[in-house]
């Protein structure tokens, strides 16, 4: 390999190991190694990526030799507070459009999820969020999507959904027909939290707790309706401590009194 490329640029550092081998202070000729190594990453992205990667896997080497676990990647412990524009749960795209909740039952088959998400790409809407679970019913799956359109829109969605075979049930409904709930997971810069006092009191306000701290950062869950979970980020966001976030999606039980897919179950058994 070493007849068709040069020194760092074969992009085979995870199994080569000759430039380790051969990097020596003492050598005259290899002490432009590290520049060879940039100029490679510039023009070769996957010989970038595998070093990086061999560099992280020397670096959990040498952590876990002394006992601890910590990122010491400085480019993984600062905070980007989200860009107007670029952040895609804080945007108002959705004027004149209403969040509908879709819940679908279906029998517990292979590649049922792909029927319904199709449904939704062909008519060209967008889904929110997803969730899927076994429902209370043996052999039932419970599905709950969330997405933005008009009622007419949401009302075929249905229609559409309950037209596939091991579909059972479909219906849409809208906030104020649903108990809902999210859960999130935001991780914290530790400096910046233990800097600043009035992060801990934001995290205490809004009823999350923290699940995990060290040195390095710090998590926070936090569980409730959408616009709290949003509600929070947007604070911390707002003061630079925020390393990730990620929410689950939402789930959903009806406010009604009768249980829809129990009356269908029980006209199913006795037609038969």
């Amino acid at each position: 390999m070493e007849d068709k490329y040069g020194a760092a640029e074969c992009g085979d550092c995870n199994i080569c190991g000759r430039c380790d081998a051969l990097l020596d202070e003492s050598v005259p000729e290899l002490k432009g190694f590290d520049d060879a190594v940039a100029a490679a990453a510039a023009i070769d992205r996957d010989s970038y990526e595998k070093n990086l990667a061999r560099q992280r896997r020397a670096t959990l080497e040498r952590d876990s030799a002394q006992g601890q676990q910590m990122e010491t990647f400085s480019r993984n412990a600062v905070a980007r507070p989200s860009v107007p524009g670029r952040e895609g749960a804080l945007l108002s795209v959705h004027q004149g459009l209403t969040l509908y909740t879709l819940i679908i039952f279906s029998e517990n088959y292979a590649g049922i999820l792909n029927q319904i998400t199709a449904v939704f790409t062909r008519r060209q809407v967008n889904i929110e969020s997803i969730n899927v679970c076994a429902s209370s019913t043996p052999g039932v799956h419970k599905y709950t999507i969330t997405c933005y359109c008009r009622k007419e829109m949401a009302e075929m969605l249905v229609r559409q959904i309950e037209k596939r075979i091991d579909v059972l049930q479909a219906n849409c409904f809208v906030d104020d027909e649903i108990f809902m709930m999210e859960t999130s997971l935001l991780k914290l810069s530790t400096p910046k939290v233990l800097a600043n006092r009035e992060i801990s009191r934001i995290v205490r306000r809004y009823d999350a707790r923290f699940v995990e701290v060290n040195s390095t950062y710090s998590i926070v869950e936090k569980t409730g309706i959408t616009e709290d979970v949003m509600d929070l980020f947007r604070h911390l966001d707002n003061m630079g401590c925020v390393l990730q976030f990620v929410r689950s999606g939402r789930i959903a039980v009806t406010k009604s009194r009768v249980e829809r897919l129990d009356q269908y179950l029980t006209q199913r058994e006795m037609e038969r």
